[in-house]
């Protein structure tokens, strides 16, 4: 791959470092699949030769597969350690280590969130937001708050409504309440509130196709800006079939497996609007082809999560539509994305992630009653260990620093946390919380 900026330095791979944290939801997300509470993150650092850092960030859904992706990070620094930080040419040699174990799940991940902090490295490089690295300039992106607005009663969910709706034009609702009575009482509830804002709902494939028709029918007549999601993700015969029976158009894509997926999606007609995951649809190099094929399918796509990158790449795809705005990372960002008048605005100075390093900052950590209620646990490559936001424990040249005066270890929380690590850590770490 040629160097993306002549002028930019040539970089090399030295080391990579992922912090998984988790931090609290300003919103509770309950939907049909389950409550979402706290966001489980992954922080990941790229280290140049050049002394140049790159930074991603991953959503792991859950708090268990953080250690998973960063063991699949230690292989993803032995097969590039040494070469140029060229990402088109490192996603391709690592999707061929990676052949006989499928590019998926985790190791697709992981090797989005690299292939992110590369990214990231090369527009620090060059000094440049990503958006004008990858072709374009930061804009204004229309943005929806997709913050909670999850399955409860009608009165709370229109209250949250009113909340989140504050700055912004849209919002989105979850269904897949048990019957279509529920769904509707909710959806109304919202509107009477909210009348001139535009809805869109996602039912996180909580529909049969039967189902899925019924509610839709119904929904036809409610005014709402998309359908999401109605059905399993991969049935794409079933969406096609929803696509050409309802009104409402329908939204999918959160789940495309890299581009691949989404030209399938594509070529059965089963979507009017896509809206690809930056850690699915395979990072920065896999949106780019993503919106290509958008583009040449004159189909609108929109963001899912990971607002401060997605605000970059969104400038650069011709068929933009929205950003998907969530907060969760902004504890551990140094740069939260902005949001005016209804739309999101990146930057136009590097970082695109608005990352700092691996010490972040600390308000994500809140002590009551000698217990972390919002605990950071780091799985740092080749040497995993607990630490928390404010530095009780921190990770310094792969060492501890050192501990508070004041200290009351909790045996019992230790022990349920410490399964996270390995035996070998295990050992030597201690969870301790102040009292």
């Amino acid at each position: 791959m040629i160097n993306p900026v002549p002028n930019a330095p040539r970089l090399t791979v030295r080391d990579l470092r992922a912090v998984a944290v988790e931090v609290p939801m300003t919103y509770a997300l309950g939907t049909s699949r389950g409550a979402i509470t706290k966001a489980p993150l992954l922080l990941i650092d790229l280290a140049t030769e050049e002394g140049i850092a790159g930074r991603s960030y991953l959503f792991c859904y859950l708090r268990a597969a953080a250690p998973a992706i960063a063991k699949i990070l230690e292989e993803v620094l032995r097969l590039t350690k040494g070469d140029a930080v060229a990402p088109v040419d490192l996603w391709a040699k690592l999707a061929q280590r990676f052949a006989l174990i499928g590019v998926q799940g985790i190791v697709r991940m992981a090797m989005a969130g690299f292939d992110v902090a590369c990214w990231d490295a090369l527009a620090i490089a060059a000094d440049m937001p990503l958006a004008r690295l990858v072709g374009s300039r930061p804009k204004p992106i229309p943005a929806y708050n997709s913050c909670g607005l999850g399955l409860m009663a009608p009165d709370a969910v229109a209250d949250e409504a009113e909340k989140l709706a504050q700055g912004f034009r849209a919002v989105k609702l979850r269904l897949g309440y048990p019957t279509l009575k529920q769904d509707l009482a909710a959806l109304h509830a919202v509107r009477r509130r909210l009348p001139d804002v535009t809805i869109m709902v996602d039912y996180n494939q909580a529909l049969t196709v039967a189902e899925a028709l019924e509610r839709g029918h119904a929904l036809d007549q409610e005014d709402i800006y998309w359908l999401e999601e109605p059905i399993r993700h991969d049935d794409y015969v079933g969406a096609a079939s929803l696509a050409r029976a309802l009104k409402t158009p329908i939204q999918i894509g959160e789940n495309f497996s890299e581009p691949a997926a989404m030209a399938a999606a594509l070529a059965a007609g089963a979507a009017d609007y896509v809206m690809p995951d930056l850690e699915r649809i395979g990072g920065v190099t896999g949106w780019l082809t993503a919106a290509a094929l958008a583009h040449a399918h004159g189909i609108e796509m929109s963001s899912h999560l990971f607002p401060e990158v997605s605000a970059h790449l969104l400038a650069a795809t011709p068929t933009a539509h929205w950003l998907e705005w969530v907060d969760w990372a902004e504890t551990v960002l140094e740069a939260p994305l902005q949001s005016v008048d209804g739309c999101a605005l990146a930057g136009d100075r590097p970082p695109a992630t608005g990352l700092p390093g691996t010490r972040r900052r600390s308000r994500a950590i809140a002590c009551d009653g000698g217990y972390w209620h919002f605990v950071y646990f780091s799985v740092v490559i080749g040497r995993t260990a607990l630490i928390s936001a404010n530095g009780v424990w921190r990770i310094l040249q792969g060492t501890f620093c050192s501990r508070p005066k004041r200290r009351a270890t909790r045996t019992v929380r230790c022990r349920r946390m410490m399964s996270l690590t390995s035996p070998a850590t295990r050992s030597n770490a201690r969870l301790a919380s102040t009292t």
